[in-house]
């Protein structure tokens, strides 16, 4: 397990203890925007991917950590939600089908440089005609890498990506 999923699977595990599961301020845009099946890469503790299948979207949400995983799938049974999920190392995960919506909030950085693009090339290849990308990433500068696996990280320039 990479320093990166152990540290998000640390703080899972204390939030579902917690019952901390509120919306962060970049799902909480992104949920006005996503549509139809929805791919949630990255998805964490899976809010994002439940609220959107509350909403009427088919979703397959995808992360490393087995907290997750497990937390997303509990949710979703009870309340009986379209969310498939599934646990995946994302370092070597390729998308499978084409969807209307792909979400990657938090991800990219997590992969070194080639991880990162060829990543962002397979978003833009699966969505679908009329569908949606929406992915945050960091930028140069970013001084919180505690959670990054040492040099296996990557953090956009300005004006590298249009």
């Amino acid at each position: 397990m990479s320093h990166s999923v152990e540290f998000f699977d640390t703080q899972f595990k204390r939030q579902v203890q917690g019952g901390e599961f509120e919306l962060n301020p970049f799902e909480r845009v992104t949920l006005a925007h996503v549509h139809g099946t929805v791919l949630d890469l990255g998805c964490g503790l899976g809010n994002l991917a439940l609220e959107a299948a509350r909403r009427g979207c088919a979703v397959t949400a995808i992360d490393a950590s087995a907290t997750a995983i497990a937390r997303i799938r509990e949710a979703a049974e009870k309340e009986h939600l379209a969310v498939e999920a599934l646990e995946a190392d994302l370092a070597r995960f390729s998308i499978g089908r084409d969807y209307d919506s792909i979400v990657a909030i938090g991800l990219l950085m997590f992969f070194p440089q080639a991880g990162a693009l060829a990543m962002l090339r397979d978003i833009q290849a699966h969505v679908r005609p009329g569908g949606r990308a929406i992915v945050n990433v960091l930028i140069e500068g970013t001084t919180y890498v505690d959670m990054f696996t040492p040099g296996e990280y990557y953090n956009v320039r300005i004006g590298e990506i249009d």
